[in-house]
């Protein structure tokens, strides 16, 4: 499951899910590629591809 900062490149467009740094779900989102992650509330977050695709 590789993870992904916000800040950093979407390397596909589809449906990610945002987590928090003791792995609670924090929603999912959609995300085009190219676009960057968007910034998050808490620190140590990070996006997780949703592999329901």
């Amino acid at each position: 499951m590789e993870k992904f900062r916000p800040g950093e490149y979407v390397p596909t467009s589809c449906n990610y899910t945002a987590f928090d740094a003791q792995g609670n779900n924090g929603g999912q989102l959609y995300l085009e590629k190219g676009s960057r992650f968007p910034a998050t509330q808490h620190e140590g977050s990070y996006y997780v591809m949703n592999q329901k695709q």
